[in-house]
């Protein structure tokens, strides 16, 4: 028998991303629907020690000797998310990028991504495609699948903290998880993102009535349903991100934070309901961060670990979202309850959402053929 060993993968571009299905951001939810639920059954890997790392980091040190080495400016590091996923995907993969929040100096994302999509058996290329609008859209579906199970069905209105790329996902996940959002209300920095974010919104829901531009954070979250901070900004000091106060926060609403966040004590009481995407990855962070961790990695969700090691709360009160996806913990229970949901981002997400596109695009012929040997030289 003649071994078959030639090997052809798929290279996608961003405009082969978007013919796959990329931006359909009611089946991106249901992806991430699927895939917390395969987290929470345990039918995943991700790297490091407990398999819930969200990956390797390389940063860059403020005094070098080298004087081509990058200088560690905002958001500058280059990063690798690895991770398995079983369930109907059975694929794995890794998101690869570098990141300098200068890039927008040069008409540039802060971010510029790409995905390899690997056959979980062999480890052979499946795809290699542009991820700027995958990692873009799983990112807003994650707060898609938390606004399904833990925002009041009669959500209105959403306050937005930060009109770029993550606002706009995750607006679209919250529009397709509760579609009677007929108010927006938007803090920003600059005039440009601002307009970009209301003319995206007049374009893409008409039925969105009211949108309003407010001048400070408090006036983002009185008032809504749904609030939702996606800023971007200085990691260190967290007195200096953003803060919830409690006062602020109407009961029943939702609070979905995928960006620096900060909480005061009122928010920090046993009654208010603190969820993860998934408890492991902050556990993880939490492990490999100097103490206190939220100094290191802005997310509510590193505080809420360090609230734990402070005594401040019980470990057994921090939810799973995955738990709640499966259906063994409860969503939403009463009209009043306010609920804070952590997005920290894992590459499982990347892996789920990577693999619906790639199998679409090979169905439908998307994208370039490329071959990686006939024969391998060595083996």
């Amino acid at each position: 028998m003649t071994e078959n060993t030639r090997i052809d993968f798929i290279y996608l571009s961003e405009k082969d991303m978007i013919r796959a299905g990329v931006t359909d951001m009611a089946a991106c939810i249901d992806t991430m629907e699927e895939m917390f639920a395969l987290l929470h059954h345990g039918d995943y890997r991700m790297a490091g020690a407990n398999n819930d790392s969200h990956g390797a980091i390389v940063t860059f040190p403020e005094n070098s000797p080298f004087p081509d080495m990058p200088k560690p400016t905002a958001d500058r590091r280059f990063m690798a998310m690895p991770a398995y996923l079983g369930g109907s995907f059975k694929t794995a993969g890794m998101k690869w990028y570098g990141s300098n929040i200068a890039n927008r100096e040069k008409g540039l994302p802060r971010s510029i991504l790409m995905f390899t999509l690997n056959d979980a058996d062999t480890g052979a290329p499946l795809a290699h495609m542009s991820a700027n609008l995958l990692s873009a859209y799983r990112t807003g579906a994650v707060p898609g699948v938390g606004a399904r199970h833990l925002a009041r069905k009669d959500a209105k209105v959403v306050g937005i903290l930060g009109p770029g790329v993550m606002a706009k996902t995750s607006f679209s996940a919250f529009m397709a998880a509760r579609p009677g959002i007929d108010t927006v209300k938007v803090k920003g920095r600059g005039e440009k993102s601002l307009k970009s974010f209301l003319d995206w919104i007049a374009a893409t829901y008409p039925q969105v009535k009211t949108v309003s531009v407010v001048d400070d954070v408090e006036s983002v979250v009185r008032g809504s349903d749904i609030v939702t901070y996606c800023n971007s900004g200085e990691v260190g000091d967290p007195s200096t991100y953003p803060i919830v106060r409690r006062e602020w926060v109407k009961p029943g609403a939702f609070l979905s934070m995928p960006a620096l966040c900060n909480i005061d004590e009122g928010l920090e009481a046993a009654d208010i309901r603190k969820v993860c995407d998934n408890v492991g990855l902050y556990e993880a962070w939490f492990h490999e961060l100097p103490k206190p961790a939220h100094n290191h990695v802005p997310i509510i969700g590193v505080r809420f670990m360090d609230m734990i090691a402070e005594g401040k709360m019980d470990a057994d009160a921090l939810e799973d979202l995955g738990a709640i996806v499966a259906g063994e913990t409860r969503g939403r229970v009463s009209e009043d309850e306010i609920i804070i949901l952590s997005v920290g981002g894992m590459p499982v997400e990347d892996v789920a959402w990577g693999t619906v596109l790639y199998r679409k695009a090979l169905a439908e012929g998307i994208g370039v053929k490329l071959n990686l040997w006939d024969v391998p030289e060595l083996r």
